[in-house]
């Protein structure tokens, strides 16, 4: 689908599909500390969501999954493996989620993060996002729950 060259290896694009959860499962539990399960990826590629897989070599390095629906797109999941951060993979892999999103007809893009998550927040506010809302108790945390902040962007 897309080729970007951050290293000798360049990075491409592919569709995620359940053959690929076992590695998605890893990068996932090394990244997050409440992963999703497998079932709930299952649903997603079940229910039809955009869902990529970022590559590099033959090595799985991310993957992100979006719901479009009408009008919208809503950003489910974006992770990109540790070791690989920092290099703008996150950054074009977003970007290549919002220009399909936009093809398919959706006008808007909205996602929650955790505000402790300032990695994240910071790579949203840098790409347009703006804060919008904020759900109360939405992330299942160390000590109970974490606030979700609700981010969006309109497309031009």
């Amino acid at each position: 689908m897309n080729t970007l060259k951050t290293s000798p290896l360049p990075v491409r694009l592919c569709t995620l599909g359940e053959s690929h959860l076992d590695k998605v499962m890893e990068i996932e539990r090394r990244v997050y500390c409440f992963p999703w399960t497998r079932a709930i990826f299952r649903n997603c590629l079940q229910s039809g969501h955009l869902a990529l897989l970022m590559k590099q070599g033959r090595n799985i390095i991310g993957y992100g999954i979006v719901n479009i629906t009408r009008k919208e797109a809503h950003l489910l999941n974006i992770c990109i493996a540790p070791e690989q951060q920092s290099h703008g993979l996150g950054r074009s892999l977003l970007r290549t989620l919002i220009k399909l999103s936009c093809n398919s007809g959706a006008q808007c893009m909205f996602l929650e993060v955790r505000p402790s998550n300032t990695v994240a927040i910071a790579l949203y506010h840098s790409e347009g996002f703006n804060e919008i809302d904020r759900h109360r108790h939405y992330y299942p945390a160390q000590n109970g729950y974490e606030d979700a902040l609700v981010m969006g962007i309109e497309f031009s």
